[in-house]
């Protein structure tokens, strides 16, 4: 098979992620920043990785592909504290997924054991703190938590099959927890104003590509085995955080008294 040119990720020390979110609107962290930013161990993300060997089927796929496999939770994080809400829908208009937007799809819910592993809430309450530092008045964050595996048994995978795209939310937290026998994969951020881009290949396990989710549209290209005859995957965790509700239910208010997950 012929080779696929691979970009390095544009990293950045822990230590500029708000300026260069600022300024740029998107940041890429190594997986020691990453667990840094988290206050855990490398050693604790990478102990959620199991979980990505369990993941139902994506039946909603509009291309009548079957190489995407997902679950889904959704949370919110106020005081310094990750809540998790009854277990809900994803939804997303069509202006933001012309694909599958205006579908309420009820993915499988996350397994609890993931959820309260020892690393998971220091990362998503790790970012929602650089999310509070890009918006000072945000009193809550609404966080909607994705495991996607995308494979290659059909022959080729599609990471974004909506193409290049924003989530209508305020930020989106991609972090890569696996590349296994496959090429392609490219990540490619837009300004969402503008010409401007960039094109890179995420390939160490626990990086992230955080974004900014007005300012920047994103996609990533369809994946291939890498060895003729032999399967790949690609997995990664979604996390977005929205400070006006979640989309679909903008009138869910943390404020207010609602019954655990």
């Amino acid at each position: 098979m012929s080779a696929v040119t691979s970009f390095p990720p544009p990293r950045i020390a822990l230590p500029a992620l708000d300026q260069a979110l600022r300024e740029r609107g998107y940041a890429v962290l190594g997986a020691d920043d990453v667990a840094a930013l988290a206050g855990v161990p490398l050693a604790a993300l990478q102990a959620l990785a199991p979980g990505w060997d369990d993941l139902p089927a994506d039946e909603y796929l509009k291309d009548g592909g079957r190489y995407r496999y997902r679950r889904h939770g959704s949370f919110v994080v106020e005081a310094g504290q990750l809540r998790p809400v009854p277990h809900r829908a994803h939804w997303q208009p069509r202006e933001y997924n012309a694909l599958h937007g205006g579908m309420r799809r009820w993915f499988a819910p996350l397994d609890p054991a993931t959820v309260a592993a020892p690393g998971f809430a220091p990362l998503v309450l790790g970012l929602a703190a650089v999310c509070s530092r890009q918006r000072p008045a945000v009193p809550c964050w609404y966080v909607e938590a994705h495991q996607f595996r995308i494979d290659t048994c059909g022959g080729i995978g599609r990471p974004t099959p909506e193409g290049a795209h924003r989530d209508g939310v305020d930020f989106v937290a991609v972090l890569l927890v696996a590349r296994q026998a496959i090429k392609g994969g490219e990540t490619r951020v837009f300004a969402a104003d503008g010409p401007d881009g960039q094109r890179f290949t995420l390939a160490e396990p626990w990086s992230l590509l955080l974004l900014d989710d007005a300012r920047v549209i994103h996609e990533t290209t369809p994946i291939q085995p890498a060895i003729e005859g032999r399967d790949g995957h690609r997995d990664t965790l979604v996390l977005t955080f929205r400070s006006a509700g979640f989309l679909g239910d903008d009138d869910y208010n943390c404020n207010q008294s609602h019954p655990a997950a």
